[in-house]
């Protein structure tokens, strides 16, 4: 069975940083591409960034785009986002997923596998 398991949210303040580790189980990273994804109240899930199962090959929406970093652990089967400076536009819930994207590696759609989330929130 496949699962994810999101740890690593809380309350940091504005500029602050945050670890968020995605433990997967059921399944390795040759399997799957691995993506993060968030979603604020009212608002559509997001593609934050991904790392892909072929290369390790890395993506990352222009919102994050060199504050935050992906990163994975195949002895642990874990994938990381480190994510730095962060803003209180960030505060959302984190989530990780597994899947195979074809088109687009920050498409949500394109996932099959989704962990519970972590909540993030910055204060400003």
């Amino acid at each position: 069975e496949v699962q994810l398991v999101e740890s690593g949210g809380g309350l940091v303040q504005a500029g602050g940083s945050l670890r968020l580790s995605c433990a997967a189980s059921g399944f390795t990273f040759d399997d799957y591409d691995i993506g993060w994804f968030r979603q604020a109240p009212g608002k559509e899930r997001e593609g934050l960034s991904c790392i892909s199962s072929s290369d390790r090959s890395t993506y990352y929406a222009d919102s994050v785009k060199g504050r935050f970093t992906i990163s994975s652990d195949n002895a642990k089967n874990t994938v990381y986002l480190q994510m730095n400076s962060l803003k209180s536009e960030d505060t959302a819930v984190y989530y990780c997923a597994a899947g195979s994207p074809y088109s687009d590696y920050l498409n949500p759609y394109e996932y099959d596998y989704w962990g519970q989330g972590t909540q993030v929130t910055v204060s400003s």
